[in-house]
């Protein structure tokens, strides 16, 4: 039964009671299986691209921009870096004085002095206790020294987003990932009137701290790369939000009220739906690397991009031949062999129609939001992925699936598992006008069947949590998606602070 004061908190969310019933009943539900034809490999589903097939591509996406194509860098970069630092939380909130040898705290205070905000740490300690790194960790003070790092009463990295953290040396000093995606759009998203846009998806809570970095920095990256950025921002919208539930099913409240919880990365469909753009690129803000480390980050961005225009090309000219009623069957039979060869779709109507029925087919099946995803070789345990598989209708298509959408109790599905080659490093371009010029109304090629059920909890009670398809994932599951195999050195996360004494974090 809802509430007065319920109805008032859906209302203000622009949450429906009949979208709330629907997300209660999903809990009850739950979320099917995928049906999985292949993992996708080279030759089946992965486009491998020669040098010349890159240069190729490289040229094409220049000249997109030089004949006046519109871009944008669309960077999730609201999640907390809370997660980076769990080993050092569990440090600093334990018993023990000292860290045990060979550690993650003990290897990171090893290293300190090869991250790049050790020159901030380092200062902050003097003020604190007018000793620096070196002093306090030669009198055994470890916990000082880390919780200088993550707490509030220090740099409150454990607090704040990884956007906004120093990830990096650099010749003119230190930088934060914000800035260096936004590098990486100067040298790789210049548009031909020499400006540079680029989308955050930020919370509320650091909007003014993005903001003010933001307004920092940019002079003098536009200063050095002779460009003018845009910086446009967003938040996830209330609408997106899911409700939470007991482990009975029943609405999760506290202190009288229905808690809604984010909706996960997917729910950022709607922010990209609003990019006034023809061309997107979507890359995590922590998949960034120094300067001198950029090379192949920006040639394979180029690749992709370009190949990406490469396809919207040739599906524009099917479609303008099947809408000038010039077409033959051999010609329709060339548009079906494309689909299969670039996206790996196929569908019965391929074979079963014939003349206009599979013209119209065709076209409505090519006039779909376009992607091109970068996949990099899986060089550890096979998982998630790109694979092949069939869809609602019938048809079978490219998906980028998590594991956890994988029947594993099939041995048929643990066999595919076991034979993918690549894994989802989330390097996206992306192509969202339709073949008039018209913005594509994304929210139209979700698969509401595609979401997660997540286990969380709240001030120690436990909850389930529901996660929309992923923006990635379900999110883009109508869309025509090609992939492209692309260097791991074009994958260099930070899932740990530790991540940052790796070499590709050295600058």
């Amino acid at each position: 039964m809802l509430t007065d004061s319920d109805m008032k908190n859906l209302a203000a969310r622009g949450i429906s009671s009949g979208q709330l019933q629907a997300q209660v009943e999903r809990f009850v539900t739950g979320f099917p299986y995928l049906k999985i034809y292949d993992s996708a490999r080279p030759g089946e589903g992965i486009t491998v691209l020669d040098d010349a097939r890159q240069g190729q591509a490289v040229e094409r996406w220049d000249g997109y921009l030089a004949d006046g194509g519109k871009v944008t860098k669309f960077v999730p970069a609201s999640g907390a870096a809370s997660r980076m630092f769990k080993a050092l939380f569990a440090f600093v909130d334990g018993d023990c004085e000292h860290p045990e040898e060979g550690s993650d705290v003990q290897k990171l205070l090893a290293g300190i002095h090869d991250v790049a905000f050790c020159g901030e740490l380092d200062n902050l300690l003097l003020g604190k206790y007018s000793k620096g790194v070196d002093a306090l960790l030669s009198e055994g003070r470890e916990k000082d020294v880390i919780a200088a790092i993550i707490k509030p009463d220090g740099m409150n990295y454990g607090n704040l987003p990884k956007g906004l953290l120093t990830f990096h040396h650099a010749a003119d000093g230190t930088r934060t990932p914000v800035e260096e995606q936004l590098m990486e759009g100067a040298q790789s998203a210049r548009q031909s009137d020499g400006t540079v846009n680029m989308h955050l998806t930020v919370s509320g809570a650091h909007r003014d701290a993005f903001a003010k970095k933001i307004a920092e920095v940019t002079p003098a990256i536009e200063k050095k790369m002779n460009v003018k950025i845009n910086v446009g921002m967003s938040e996830q919208k209330a609408s997106t939000d899911t409700v939470a539930v007991n482990e009975d099913n029943t609405l999760f409240r506290e202190n009288g009220e229905i808690v809604f919880r984010p909706g996960g990365h997917g729910a950022l469909i709607q922010n990209l739906n609003d990019i006034d753009s023809e061309v997107v690129f979507i890359k995590n803000i922590d998949n960034v690397v120094p300067d001198k480390l950029r090379g192949d980050t920006l040639r394979y961005k180029k690749v992709i991009a370009g190949y990406l225009m490469e396809l919207h090309d040739k599906i524009l000219s099917y479609i303008r031949m099947i809408d000038s009623r010039t077409y033959d069957e051999r010609q329709l039979e060339e548009v079906c062999a494309f689909m299969r060869t670039a996206f790996s779709f196929d569908a019965p109507e391929l074979t079963s129609l014939h003349g206009e029925d599979l013209a119209t087919y065709l076209r409505a099946k090519m006039d779909r939001p376009l992607r091109v995803c970068g996949m990099v070789r899986n060089e550890g345990e096979p998982g998630g992925g790109p694979y092949i598989t069939y869809n609602t209708d019938g048809s079978r298509s490219l998906q980028i699936l998590e594991s956890t959408q994988i029947d594993l109790s099939q041995e048929a599905n643990r066999e595919m598992m076991a034979k993918a080659t690549h894994f989802n490093p989330v390097d996206l371009v992306c192509y969202v006008r339709d073949a008039e010029g018209r913005k594509f109304d994304l929210t139209r090629y979700v698969d509401p069947q595609t979401g997660f059920i997540s286990s969380k909890s709240l001030h120690g009670r436990n909850l389930k949590a529901l996660e929309l398809p992923g923006l990635w994932n379900g999110a883009m599951s109508d869309w025509n998606t090609a992939f492209v195999e692309v260097p791991v050195t074009t994958f260099n996360p930070v899932k740990t602070v530790n991540d940052l004494l790796r070499p590709q974090h050295q600058g």
